[in-house]
């Protein structure tokens, strides 16, 4: 919230109290101030009145001019098209220092300027408040504007400092002017005043206005008709205090609903009375529509979102933004008030959704006290009295009801030590209590607190604590030293098996990548290997952040699409990442390759990032985590064939437990993905953690010869390698060293429906050479029970 210092010394005083000082006390009391902006700046400043304008000699756009501010006429050469003579103007004398120049004595083609005639803007006040001919030209001043007063800054009313105050998320009441004076008045003891207001709405004859609320959304709704009003400008105080707030003044009427929001925190909205015929307002949350707001713009609203409607018919966004049909304009001669409380979280859905962070939506969605709308009607109409000259006024109708009971909190001063650690006195506490209007009843060491409406976030004692410790200052706590048993540092069993993944996957040039958690529904539908109830938000920041995901394929997919196209090639990305659902965590690992491995052109290596890269790559990692290949079984892929190739994909078991799934991601679903072919993996990481791994045994080198056997076997299409292979080492038993297949081959001279698988076979003993009597028999044997268990016949 942006925070007028003169607007603040309206209802404390600030003096001795610079704007940096005050940032610094409210900042430690736990009120982040984030800048200190003056809104104008300019040092050597003069009101001066200009005395003749004649064109350059040399330029047929620049003028000079013969300028008095006191001091005798002084010739200044100025290009605004606005300058005339007779006009009183902002002098910039030589030496005078502007937010972006010095201005120094000069020759303009020829001509001696010695100043410069200056506009708002290149004083640095902002230009989303000046109009047009402010931004292009140099600032007129009054006619009445005292030639030679040095104090132009504070006769323009821009003399000002604003505070950008950070809320944090439980300071709601914040986001209101009384209550930061408030917070001002409690940090430096000082007394704060605000205006007197209470009841103003109090008055009025009978009134035809019906207001209702049909959701349970809009809890509290008041309605008021002002019969009469006169639309004209704002008086200057309050259109400068509107301008440091960062609101743009309109009209007075207009400029009072914002206004008293910004003093109370309790957002407005005024109609215009002769665009509400039916003189009637009616809360809802159940239509589809579209309706164009005040901005000009047409919105799509959909059931949820709360609408203001009259006579059946939408008239605005309720809490966000009212309707283009019933604004105030210099016609309007009659207003109706609304004030109402809208739930936080459907104005934050509806205002996220719809891209309309407005100024009532802020406020909406830190969360109203409940004594705001009372609070800002009588408040409104106070001023519409004294500067719209309002009058014919009618009775306040009201939907709902407040039902406030002012909370009390009770604390004792033994409990308020111990928990601060502190040693502080009863008058030491009174006095804060006090200072935020807490009215303490103290009774012994007990003190009971009256908690102002305002102050929503004070419900239990440690919330007095903690109020009494910030304004106190947290650097009366003693300092001590934590006591901790001394423990030596290394790294749990969870954090080795992660570093040695990433030292595996980063050797063979995959790069890690962090995505996000947060993704959308759709995402949600497309999960591998899902485990349970989708987690949603309760207040997303969009519609593409709505879930917390179940599997991190479509973020990594969506990663590579970025990278694809921007003609990146070669995208090999791996991420250790947690997934979620309901009341379940789940760590995974995700393995995406594409295109290829790698390559070198000049070598003329290229290892393509296919299925068998992919597996090979898995087996290697399960490998140096501890699990030997043996533990490790590789079956057809039946899980899941949406979003994986059905025949060149496998899932991945640990003994009888799933690892995951690897392959190539189907090419319908990659399309969707945007991404060309690529293989994908997503493991199981926690089912790693909890498994112990094979323990690491000494093997020496092998002292005695080896002997290689080559078959070439012809088998059905739907016998598997993985079956000859167990085959092989279940008869081979400790003799067969090791069995690779090094080509599969159908067609020509292989029987129709059948393929050659060819393997090599290595016999060898640890304890001595083995002889052909040992070799041929069991040679035979597995031969014999390949044809048995498989089938199989050796190729001629």
């Amino acid at each position: 919230m942006k925070v007028s210092i003169n607007w603040l010394k309206e209802y404390v005083s600030l003096d001795g109290v610079s704007a940096v000082e005050l940032a610094d006390a409210l900042t430690t009391a736990g009120l982040e101030i984030e800048g200190v902006d003056p809104v104008a700046q300019g040092t050597n400043l003069v009101i001066g009145e200009v005395l003749s304008c004649n064109p350059h000699p040399d330029s047929d756009h620049l003028n000079v001019c013969m300028v008095e501010y006191g001091e005798g006429p002084t010739q200044i050469v100025c290009g605004a098209p606005n300058c005339k003579a007779g006009i009183k103007v902002i002098v910039a004398k030589v030496g005078a220092e502007l937010p972006e120049i010095t201005i120094k004595a000069a020759k303009v083609r020829g001509q001696e300027s010695n100043g410069m005639l200056c506009s708002l803007r290149e004083l640095g006040v902002n230009e989303k408040y000046l109009r047009e001919d402010q931004i292009n030209g140099i600032e007129i001043l009054p006619s009445d504007a005292p030639v030679g007063n040095t104090e132009v800054l504070k006769y323009l009313g821009y003399d000002d400092v604003v505070l950008d105050a950070s809320q944090t998320p439980n300071r709601a009441d914040c986001m209101a002017m009384w209550s930061v004076a408030k917070e001002v008045g409690a940090v430096l003891r000082r007394e704060v005043k605000l205006p007197v207001y209470e009841g103003a709405s109090n008055v009025g004859k009978p009134t035809t206005l019906q207001v209702a609320s049909k959701t349970e959304k809009c809890p509290h709704f008041l309605g008021k008709i002002v019969g009469k009003v006169v639309v004209k400008e704002s008086p200057k105080w309050m259109q400068d205090y509107l301008h440091a707030a960062g609101v743009r003044a309109i009209n007075n009427v207009v400029d009072i609903s914002n206004y008293v929001m910004i003093e109370t925190g309790q957002p407005l909205h005024f109609y215009d009375l002769a665009k509400m015929p039916h003189r009637e307002i009616t809360v809802i949350d159940d239509v589809d529509m579209k309706l164009t707001a005040l901005d000009g713009v047409e919105y799509d609203v959909v059931k949820g979102d709360l609408l203001i409607t009259t006579g059946g018919e939408a008239t605005g966004i309720a809490g966000i933004m009212g309707g283009d049909d019933s604004k105030i304009d210099e016609t309007t001669t009659g207003i109706i008030i609304e004030a109402a409380h809208f739930n936080h979280v459907s104005i934050r859905n509806s205002a996220k959704r719809l891209g309309l962070m407005t100024e009532a939506a802020s406020r909406y969605i830190k969360g109203l006290e409940k004594l705001a709308q009372n609070k800002a009607m009588d408040r409104a109409v106070q001023l519409l009295i004294e500067y719209a000259e309002a009058s014919e006024l009618e009775e306040t109708v009201e939907a709902g009801s407040v039902n406030y009971t002012p909370i009390q909190v009770t604390e004792t001063l033994e409990h308020c030590n111990e928990l601060l650690g502190t040693s502080f006195e009863m008058n030491e506490v009174v006095e804060v209590l006090n200072a935020l209007d807490f009215s303490p009843v103290v009774d012994g060491t007990t003190f009971t607190c009256t908690i102002p409406s305002y102050r929503t976030d004070i419900a239990i004692r440690e919330d007095i604590d903690e109020e009494i410790i910030r304004l106190i200052g947290y650097d009366r706590l003693k300092e001590t030293l934590p006591t901790m048993e001394a423990t030596a540092g290394k790294l749990t069993h969870r954090q080795t098996l992660r570093r040695t993944t990433k030292q595996v996957l980063t050797g063979l040039g995959i790069r890690e990548v962090i995505t996000y958690t947060l993704v959308k529904e759709q995402y949600m539908n497309e999960a591998v290997l899902p485990f349970g109830d989708h987690v949603q938000l309760a207040s997303p920041m969009s519609e593409d952040r709505k879930y917390v995901r179940n599997s991190m394929m479509p973020s990594m997919l969506e990663c590579l699409s970025y990278n694809q196209a921007r003609k990146a090639s070669n995208v090999n990305l791996f991420e250790i990442s947690n997934v979620y659902e309901k009341g379940k965590v789940q760590e995974r690992v995700g393995i995406l390759l594409s295109d290829s491995l790698q390559e070198n052109r000049l070598q003329k290596i290229n290892i393509k990032s296919d299925f068998y890269a992919l597996k090979g790559i898995v087996m290697a990692w399960l490998d140096k985590l501890g699990f030997a290949s043996n533990r490790i079984t590789v079956k057809e892929n039946t899980l899941d064939t949406k979003h994986y190739h059905p025949y060149r994909s496998a899932a991945l078991y640990l003994q009888n437990d799933l690892i995951g799934i690897i392959g190539e991601v189907h090419p319908s679903y990659a399309k969707q993905m945007n991404v060309s072919a690529c293989v994908y993996a997503e493991l199981n990481f926690d089912l790693l953690v909890d498994t112990k791994t094979s323990k690491v045994r000494f093997v020496a080198l092998d002292r005695y010869p080896s002997v290689s056997r080559d078959i070439a076997l012809v088998v059905s299409t739907d016998t598997s390698a993985q079956s000859i292979l167990d085959v092989i080492n279940k008869v081979g038993k400790k003799l067969v060293q090791s069995t690779e297949v090094f080509d599969v081959y159908q067609g020509e001279h292989v029987e129709k429906g059948c393929k050659s698988i060819a393997l090599n076979i290595v016999y060898q003993a640890n304890d001595h050479t083995l002889t052909d009597d040992e070799v041929v028999p069991l040679h035979q044997e597995i031969l014999n029970e390949l044809e048995s268990k498989c089938n199989a016949k050796l190729r001629g």
